[in-house]
């Protein structure tokens, strides 16, 4: 028997697209000898039919395997919950919408079996994506890589080969807010890079509208650097010298002018402001503090309602 390798598949409201994907994954893995494969849905609270086309699809297919959580916790959850369940020697990570093509997991396998931990999928192009979502990334990860010691990978996704000894180092991060593409490069391991075009939706809709997104971004800054916490003191220093040097000036000018300083316009532009700066940086420790307000509490990062595996089969089919 050949090593085994888990596709690890996270699923919300897939209804319209899981069947062609499934399709799509069993052609190449078909095509692929000498390998186990283990296909496993994790159902991420669905309210449409995703659960039930994914239980038919395992009466056809005994290397399916599927989770069904407790209720919605997130794509980034759902993932660790796959990473915990796959039995795999190396593990794929793809999205069921076949934006991310299958056929790449022939070239992953290779450069994996070539000694990579961790190989990755770099999007050359993203079809069926706005001019805004494309500029609002690529300022995102460039921010995130100025302000990291992280080599955070730039253009890439959930789509990747991980060894083995990466999995059970990604189940060992147990943090509840979780930014797992940044925690892909903490990682380290010896990595290898593979180009693709980036196909549009198969059918359905996105579930990342752009307050998704930017509640994303915040996990991702939050959670690999203190830089915005260091800019709210920056900030604190200058407006304060900036204070003391115009407080300077308008004594000077009062002591050699005579003229009376304006009063209430002034005062209201620097409460205002002043009060803008405070409130911004009060923002900015709050989103530190809700992050230590939450791991404190210590909840299970997930619950699962529903558990099969492919031993469930074979000890059906040998009653």
């Amino acid at each position: 028997m050949g090593k085994l390798i888990t596709i690890m598949v996270p699923a919300y409201n897939e209804e319209k697209v899981i069947e062609q994907f499934y399709s799509r994954v069993d052609i190449v893995t078909q095509n692929i000898a000498d390998y186990e494969f283990e296909i496993l849905f994790i159902n991420d609270g669905s309210s449409d039919d995703t659960l039930s086309i994914i239980k038919g699809l395992r009466n056809f297919d005994s290397r399916i395997s599927y989770i069904d959580l407790s209720r919605n916790f997130g794509k980034e959850v759902a993932m660790l919950a796959g990473f915990d369940y796959a039995k795999g020697d190396a593990v794929i990570t793809i999205d069921a919408d076949l934006q991310d093509p299958p056929e790449v997991i022939i070239d992953m396998i290779d450069f994996w079996e070539q000694g990579y931990d961790d190989v990755y999928a770099k999007r050359s192009d993203r079809q069926g994506e706005t001019w805004l979502k494309k500029w609002t990334s690529k300022t995102f990860y460039r921010l995130l890589k100025k302000t990291t010691n992280i080599p955070i990978q730039e253009d890439t996704g959930d789509f990747r080969l991980l060894d083995r000894r990466c999995v059970n180092a990604l189940r060992q991060l147990r943090e509840s807010q979780r930014y797992t593409k940044g925690l892909f490069s903490w990682l380290g391991f010896k990595k290898k890079e593979i180009v693709f075009s980036r196909d549009a939706r198969a059918a359905g809709e996105t579930k990342w509208n752009y307050a998704k997104l930017f509640d994303l971004a915040i996990e991702g800054i939050t959670s690999f650097t203190t830089y915005p916490l260091k800019v709210s003191s920056y900030l604190g220093v200058l407006i304060s010298l900036c204070a003391f040097l115009y407080m300077f000036f308008v004594i000077i000018k009062t002591l050699v002018s005579g003229t009376s300083v304006s009063g209430y316009p002034s005062l209201m532009s620097v409460m205002l402001f002043l009060g803008g700066i405070q409130l911004l940086s009060l923002g900015v420790i709050g989103e530190y503090l809700g992050r230590i307000f939450n791991e404190t509490k210590r909840r299970p990062v997930y619950l699962v309602q529903e558990y099969n595996d492919v031993r469930d089969v074979v000890v059906h089919e040998n009653k």
